[in-house]
């Protein structure tokens, strides 16, 4: 006699595959060229571009994952780690939602963009950042508690678990690897953690609403204050805000050119870049680029000759020359482009 399985049983069968599953993302690519890769927050994607051609050569579906938002590659770029934060904050951090659902860490495989981890986080992670020797992933959690989670790679098991201010947003490393910078959105601070220990060290008074201390090769981290539309330059060796930046603007993305020795600052209200150099012993505007509408994240080349801007309204990413400021080409990839790195 056949037996019949009534249908609430089936679909609880189904129901259960179906939520063990998980995310699908192994796109199986060979990604062996010199590339960016841009996370499109409104296509729920990372497109490759290729940089020779400055073409979109692949394109990795993060199987369901949505608003992806910050990316970092770990030491030897062979892994990728992708903030979801399920909600578009292109319009600024003031619409942040902290009762969406869905936030997590994704870690790819860089070559063949294949999930390696998947790692839930209760509530938005700005990005997640591999320690300057690959065995870390550090993400900021909380927000009126905010706190700092520290995973080993090895097996991604938490390791620690460091108190830090209100609504912790970017995380980032110094340029030489031996301080922690976390910018509270929320108390208008920035800690500083000491790596080995794990200790915070110091809490610096910024603007309001910092998003990220971003790092410089002129030992200066500068933190972006979103409210006070200001640009705090702090000296890694005192820990001391150094000169407030005023911009007249509000800032997305702060990055230092090495070469140039400029601060440049992403614009995303006129869709444009700004470019500061000291002058009398004073950080000074040298003139501004347009690349697109809702101008972001800003990466150098190792040599700091090129420039790849993300402009989250264009759906597009701006190619730059640095040393004339022009910008040399213009490559479509999504919508709502955010992050952006690149392997060379």
């Amino acid at each position: 006699m056949k037996k019949i399985f009534p249908i609430c049983a089936v679909v609880a069968i189904l129901f259960f595959a179906a939520c063990k599953k998980g995310l699908d993302i192994s796109p199986d690519l060979n990604i062996s060229y010199p590339a960016a890769y841009v996370v499109n927050g409104g296509d729920n994607n990372i497109k490759v571009v290729d940089l020779a051609t400055n073409t979109v050569k692949e394109t990795i579906s993060l199987g369901g994952a949505t608003f992806p938002h910050h990316i970092y590659f770990n030491k030897d770029k062979s892994l990728m780690a992708v903030a979801i934060i399920s909600q578009d904050l292109s319009g600024g951090h003031a619409s942040h939602n902290a009762s969406a659902k869905g936030f997590r860490i994704l870690v790819l495989d860089t070559k063949t963009g294949n999930l390696k981890q998947d790692l839930k986080t209760t509530s938005l992670p700005h990005n997640g950042i591999f320690s300057p020797d690959g065995t870390e992933l550090w993400i900021g959690q909380g927000s009126d508690a905010g706190q700092v989670l520290v995973y080993k790679v090895s097996d991604f098991s938490l390791a620690n678990t460091i108190n830090v201010g209100k609504q912790p947003s970017e995380v980032t490393f110094s340029a030489d690897g031996t301080l922690v910078f976390v910018a509270n959105t929320g108390d208008g601070t920035v800690s500083v953690i000491n790596p080995a220990t794990k200790a915070v060290t110091s809490t610096i008074t910024v603007g309001k609403a910092p998003v990220g201390a971003w790092a410089g090769s002129n030992g200066m981290m500068y933190a972006d204050n979103e409210t006070d539309q200001t640009v705090s330059e702090i000296d890694t060796k005192t820990l001391k805000v150094t000169e407030t930046i005023s911009l007249g603007f509000k800032p997305g993305y702060v990055a230092y050119n090495d070469l140039t020795k400029e601060v440049w600052v992403s614009d995303a209200t006129n869709g444009k870049i700004i470019y500061y150099k000291i002058i009398s012993g004073k950080w000074t505007k040298q003139g501004e680029i347009v690349t697109g509408v809702d101008a972001h994240a800003i990466v150098f080349t190792t040599d700091h000759k090129t420039a790849y801007v993300t402009n989250q309204g264009a759906g597009t990413i701006s190619v730059i020359k640095t040393t004339d400021h022009k910008v040399t080409a213009t490559v479509t990839v999504g919508s709502k482009p955010n992050g952006v790195v690149i392997k060379e």
